[in-house]
């Protein structure tokens, strides 16, 4: 239980911490705060430009993020430590994606807020890529409601930067929403029509030049139910 106390003091303390240095040494505007759930389970859904996403994702969410990570990332005790402190649990890369999902899935158990990076890895050119299944799984499984969150800019400077980015930054929060039940196996069609409705919650976050392959034509309009 200490252990968990001071986990909290150490995030707290790192959200912080990032809000100082992307706000004086940056120009990091948030925008849609009001939109977050302040408690229950939550799935935070986000485009993935650089290893700066998670701390800014930490810094613009105004409640505790828990994150799953590859166990390569624990491979040391400093960096163990840092994951641990910031709310990563390790997973094993090579179960296809069903370690992580049973981690988040005890995280949303525990009426937490844990983020998912639907394309599964970091944009070669800044523009949403084709995304995976997995946060279709979860949603439908948790019955969690999903936050879309659109970054920008955090693609623009280097990792060990992050402390002075002096780079603008910016996190759109859209509302919440939750997925269409399903009952019985959904098909590959429904599945995919429902993880183009995920993203297509992320890119209206974004800017256009940011949407990649989930630009919306003219007369797309937003599914999925508000909650």
């Amino acid at each position: 239980m200490n252990g968990f106390k001071d986990t909290k003091f150490l995030y707290r303390m790192g959200r912080l911490l990032a809000r100082f240095c992307f706000r004086v040494f940056g120009r990091l505007e948030i925008s849609g705060s009001e939109c977050v759930p302040q408690n229950g389970p939550l799935i935070v859904v986000c485009n993935h430009l650089s290893l700066n996403d998670p701390p800014l994702l930490v810094a613009a969410i105004p409640r505790p993020l828990f994150f799953v990570g590859k166990k390569e990332l624990f491979g040391n005790v400093i960096t163990r430590f840092a994951m641990r402190s910031f709310h990563v649990s390790p997973f094993n890369r090579s179960t296809v994606g069903i370690d992580a999902i049973r981690i988040l899935m005890q995280n949303l158990e525990r009426d937490r807020a844990v983020v998912i990076f639907p394309e599964g890895h970091r944009s070669p050119d800044a523009t949403l890529q084709r995304a995976m299944q997995g946060v279709v799984y979860l949603a439908m499984k948790s019955q969690a409601p999903i936050l879309p969150v659109g970054v920008t800019g955090t693609e623009k400077f280097p990792l060990w930067r992050i402390p002075f980015p002096f780079r603008r930054m910016k996190a759109v929060i859209g509302p919440p929403f939750t997925l269409p039940i399903i009952e019985g196996n959904p098909s590959k069609a429904v599945m995919s029509s429902m993880l183009d409705m995920v993203m297509g919650r992320i890119a209206d976050q974004l800017p256009p030049e940011y949407r990649g392959v989930y630009r919306r034509k003219p007369a797309d309009k937003p599914t999925g139910q508000p909650i």
